[in-house]
């Protein structure tokens, strides 16, 4: 049975644990806030150590879900002198890519074995092993732990050598989770104003496919092509539009949008496609 530790038992660090055990995997749990380790390892049958030290100590595998770089350096550091010489350390932490890359060459200078593999999971999906894993590293320390995460959810997606282009993506990933989020703010206050339901607004999405725009003007966009079937200056008269209707409602991200826009149409773009927006970061192609 292979020996695991956990640092870290927050919403998605206990849902690992918890699917872990159920796998018949022997959890070695270690948590900044000691009560939820402890609360954990009693409903699940795992040990709780009091340091991270201890927690690594014997692992076979070491996987970090904390909260940002300095928590997964500090923890790192602490446990360095207890882990076994064949140990692979798994960071699932959302962190950094600068501060990836250089906790990747760090290690690897010291004889350990790493990997960063940030997850797009709920807790449920941590639980029910769903959802996407990343995974950047050296590909031989990727091949030895592959059958392992494989195991913990849906989907491994190794995205190569380079250390920090998993920490990149999972950033991209949460960029859009966050801007939808916002957006969808902004439709229920415009919902608000309008003496529409929340819930009758999101029942819009039932039927119109929102997400369709990532692959459809998102791949234009990429190549820097910004030829028109939605001209920008349209796009911000709608923009207009919105803001009116949402009257004197707080909105999240509409304004600032209106302010870019504004900026572009200034600069002669308004009859370019609306993914003009993102011309400073992807030139127009040739």
């Amino acid at each position: 049975m292979a020996s695991v530790a956990f640092l870290g038992t927050g919403l998605i660090g206990a849902g690992l644990v918890e699917a872990a055990r159920r796998r018949g995997e022997d959890a070695r749990l270690w948590n900044r806030t000691a009560a939820k380790a402890d609360r954990l390892a009693r409903a699940h049958g795992a040990a709780a150590f009091a340091t991270a030290a201890e927690a690594v100590t014997g692992a076979d595998r070491v996987h970090l879900s904390l909260s940002d770089d300095a928590a997964v350096d500090a923890v790192i550091e602490a446990c360095l002198g207890s882990l076994a010489p064949d140990v692979i350390v798994i960071d699932h932490t959302t962190a950094a890519p600068a501060g990836t890359a250089r906790r990747a060459a760090e290690l690897t200078a010291k004889g350990v074995a790493f990997l960063h593999a940030p997850v797009f999971m709920s807790p449920k999906m941590a639980r029910e092993q769903k959802g996407l894993m990343l995974c950047a590293g050296a590909q031989a320390i990727f091949e030895r732990a592959r059958p392992a995460l494989a195991r913990m959810t849906g989907e491994v997606w190794y995205v190569g050598a380079r250390p920090d282009l998993a920490a990149a993506y999972k950033l991209f990933g949460n960029a859009l989770i966050v801007a939808q989020t916002a957006a969808l703010a902004d439709v229920f206050a415009m919902a608000g104003s309008l003496a529409i339901a929340p819930t009758e607004a999101h029942a819009l999405f039932s039927h119109f496919n929102a997400g369709a725009v990532v692959q459809y003007r998102g791949s234009a966009m990429a190549r820097g092509d910004y030829a028109p079937s939605f001209e920008l200056s349209m796009a911000r008269k709608d923009v207009r539009l919105m803001i009116e209707a949402a009257g004197d409602t707080d909105l999240t991200v509409l304004p600032a949008i209106a302010a870019r826009m504004d900026a572009l149409v200034a600069r002669g773009l308004a009859a370019d496609d609306l993914g003009v927006l993102a011309i400073d970061a992807v030139p127009r192609k040739a």
